[in-house]
């Protein structure tokens, strides 16, 4: 039974951080996912979250999603979007992490929510907001509308793979995850400032 119960915790877990991913490419479509799944019974939440699964919510999370979506194919509101996103994808990676780990304390379930489910949406914004940037700078943003639809079909298809199989979910988020941060990584370190070395001052 204990081994069931450590199975379905990781199981949850799994399905949270790979939604949490979700919500780097777009806010509020991993919470609508969520929540139509807890409201068809596919998601179980626990008591502290059960607002998550009303109508109300669902309805909510819908018409946030619609705005969100359509505020990217706005020029340049994209990018004020962007600004506003990248905390709201944080938060929203650790709520949703943080709902699906019941059976953690609630000091495990809220720093594993942070790290865990927050550090997976901030660095899936924090490329999203870089492939945006760079597609403003070599396209004058003429590109961006394809970037949006990319990020919003990646984020539908995420966050439905992490309902169905979110085993599978998970390596295609670790798989990302790799290439996220190594892609950041490179962009960062062009910046540092080079160490003087004997060579430089000569």
């Amino acid at each position: 039974m204990d081994q069931l119960l450590n199975f379905n915790t990781l199981i949850e877990l799994l399905l949270g951080v790979s939604l949490s991913a979700a919500s780097g490419f777009r806010v509020f479509v991993p919470l609508l996912t969520l929540s139509a799944a807890a409201v068809l019974g596919h998601a179980n939440l626990p008591t502290d979250f059960d607002w998550i699964e009303s109508p109300q919510a669902l309805a909510v999370f819908a018409i946030a999603s619609v705005l969100e979506v359509g505020g990217y194919y706005i020029p340049w509101f994209d990018h004020l979007l962007d600004v506003v996103a990248t905390p709201a994808a944080i938060l929203a990676g650790t709520i949703v992490t943080a709902s699906l780990a019941p059976d953690l304390n609630p000091v495990a379930q809220w720093t594993l929510a942070l790290v865990a489910g927050g550090g997976a949406a901030g660095i899936t914004k924090s490329l999203t907001n870089l492939l945006r940037a760079t597609s403003t700078a070599t396209s004058g943003g003429l590109a961006n509308p394809i970037v949006a639809t990319v990020e919003l079909v990646v984020a539908i298809a995420l966050s439905i793979l992490a309902i169905t199989l979110p085993v599978v979910a998970i390596l295609v988020v670790i798989t990302f995850l790799g290439f996220a941060i190594a892609k950041l990584w490179r962009f960062f370190s062009r910046f540092r400032t080079p160490q003087s070395t004997p060579e430089n001052l000569s």
